[in-house]
């Protein structure tokens, strides 16, 4: 492991595994499993698993789609004490498994959302017909300082550990598969990388001098 490997590691606080460990183990297990069964699937679409021993799981993101393709996020997934605690969710550097900072993200996931029913914007008649919509970040920012960004959905350890989701308990979603591997994956890719179409190239030119295709007599 490289020294910025084991910098990341130290620099996140991993709980400890109180759940009888046989028990985390074997639905970690099933959780590999289910997506080595349908990793030539995932590998299609650009989902390269990189590590998975317990309670860490690495999977490389690239959008497929590009020509050539392009690495975007490696996601990290912690499943210690699963599933009496859903799995801790992180983007990191692909290749230094380093966590993103909020400002360093390559993604910030942008989903469309619609205003809230019977919203109607200052200066518009009572019964005006509007269609507002917004673009929402699933990536938020940590509340405090030297915290990470973390993955605003149910079923993330992140999201029922803030306190703006105190009353959205893990054990509300849990027997609905939130939480599952595939099923984090599937939000991460659908909102980070399955919609960008291109590469932005941007060219600087500056002028050095000139070509003479003659010379006068």
């Amino acid at each position: 492991m490289s020294v910025a490997a084991d910098q990341a590691k130290s620099a996140r606080q991993r709980p400890d595994q109180y759940v009888e460990p046989s028990v985390s183990r074997t639905k970690f297990d099933r959780e590999v499993g289910e997506y080595r069964a349908l990793e030539e699937e995932y590998l299609s679409r650009g989902w390269v698993m990189t590590h998975a021993s317990f309670p860490l799981v690495r999977v490389m993101m690239c959008a497929a789609q590009l020509k050539p393709p392009a690495v975007i996020v490696e996601v990290e997934l912690d499943f210690t004490n699963y599933d009496a605690e859903p799995p801790s969710v992180t983007l990191v550097e692909p290749f230094t498994h380093r966590p993103y900072k909020a400002d360093e993200l390559p993604t910030i996931l942008k989903r469309t959302v619609g205003a809230p029913a019977g919203f109607l914007p200052p200066g518009l008649p009572v019964g005006s017909m509007v269609n507002i919509q917004a673009q929402q970040p699933l990536m938020q920012p940590p509340n405090d300082p030297d915290g990470l960004p973390f993955l605003c959905i149910a079923g993330v350890r992140e999201y029922h550990e803030h306190p703006a989701h105190s009353g959205d308990l893990w054990e509300l979603h849990r027997e609905s598969g939130a939480g599952r591997l595939a099923r984090v994956l599937e939000v991460i890719h659908k909102y980070g990388v399955e919609p960008i179409a291109d590469y932005q190239v941007q060219l600087a030119l500056s002028v050095t001098g000139f070509i003479q295709s003659s010379f006068p007599e």
